[in-house]
């Protein structure tokens, strides 16, 4: 399996850093579905459920709705899924939480670790550079001037000393920042703190699920107007990407959780701010695979992605601070990310679920 030391520095993939235009991310639109709610699971267990609830968390009662987007080639044709209840974060962990995670374990992600020689495939041990064995993750680096959007390398670089402690940086921190969703984290180590929460990651259908609130087929996860009567519901790029951000809202990177309003469910920051890790891994056409499962699907049994075929990769969901209509839309509903599971950024976040106890 290919590490992580080696992903982060040798391929900052486009696939987990934004989704360009020429995969579907453009900014045309086809007429909205009329919203109508989706088909919700009838238990009367569900209450005593409810009853449990974790703190942080909401239960979700399951049922049917339609996954998918049809502007977006890797997330059609929409298909009708069901999924069972769960509990799900209202927000995205914090850096709160993840310190409280630490403090518990000492557990060090891995954009803290020195890698070795070792943990480059592909490199004889010999040949490793040795300003690449250094700790460090992938940062947005904005240019101060227009660059071709097809280069992705003119807005991220790894930056040595980049971790969730210190975000843009070896001289940055977090100081203030508790609030804010914790980033830099690989799919492994939101695993870890998954475990340690009891908890777990969501599959691909249950944050689709939990993300819609409600709705069904609409552009954006709270309707079809991007700005309804003005109001900015996402924590999204605005302004001329990857140069000028207007930060309309005050916030040039990640906000708060909980800063915009909540979907219909309790649940914030579904839209924006930053990516958030799912269990399933990511195939170009897991949606139109003969042998797709209708109920409680956990995604393909293996990765592929056409344009890196050779880096195997989990669904990220959501979109980031960094999504824009005119390099990328999907923050939008329905949409997918992809991301090497072991390279982190300082954009890419995750919350948990948890499994309703069996009787």
């Amino acid at each position: 399996m290919l590490n992580c030391f080696a992903t982060r520095l040798l391929r900052l993939s486009p696939a987990l850093l934004l989704m360009p235009l020429l995969n579907g991310c453009g900014s045309n639109h086809t007429e909205p579905t009329p919203a109508k709610p989706l088909e919700a699971a009838s238990d009367p267990g569900l209450e005593a459920a409810r009853l449990t609830t974790p703190p942080g968390m909401v239960l979700l009662p399951g049922g049917s709705f339609l996954m998918g987007n049809p502007k977006i080639p890797d997330a059609r044709p929409v298909h009708k899924i069901s999924v069972s209840p769960f509990y799900i974060d209202t927000t995205e962990v914090t850096n709160a939480q993840w310190k409280k995670f630490v403090a518990a374990t000492q557990f060090k992600s891995f954009a803290e670790r020195i890698p070795s020689p070792e943990d480059f495939p592909g490199i004889a041990p010999s040949n490793v550079p040795p300003e690449m064995l250094v700790a460090g993750s992938v940062v947005f680096a904005p240019p101060n001037h227009p660059v071709p959007l097809e280069d992705h390398l003119k807005w991220w670089s790894f930056v040595a000393g980049a971790n969730w402690q210190h975000p843009s940086g070896p001289d940055s921190n977090i100081d203030g920042l508790d609030d804010h969703p914790v980033v830099h984290l690989t799919y492994d180590d939101a695993l870890a703190y998954c475990e340690w929460a009891g908890k777990r990651l969501p599959t691909e259908a249950e944050w689709e699920y939990a993300s819609r609130g409600g709705l069904e087929q609409q552009s954006f996860l709270w309707g079809n107007e991007k700005n309804p009567k003005g109001k900015r519901l996402a924590n999204i790029w605005e302004g001329a990407f990857p140069w000028r951000n207007l930060e309309i809202d005050g916030y040039s990177g990640s906000s708060p959780v909980a800063t915009y309003p909540a979907n219909p469910y309790g649940l914030y920051d579904m839209a924006g701010n930053v990516w958030e890790w799912t269990s399933d891994w990511y195939h170009h056409n897991t949606y139109s695979m003969p042998d797709r499962a209708t109920v409680n699907p956990v995604g393909a049994s293996e990765s592929f992605d056409p344009q890196e075929p050779h880096i195997p990769k989990r669904v990220t969901k959501g979109g980031s601070f960094l999504c824009n209509d005119d390099y990328c839309i999907r923050y939008q509903a329905g949409t997918r990310g992809r991301g090497d599971p072991y390279t982190g950024t300082n954009h890419t976040g995750f919350r948990c679920v948890k499994d309703i106890p069996k009787k």
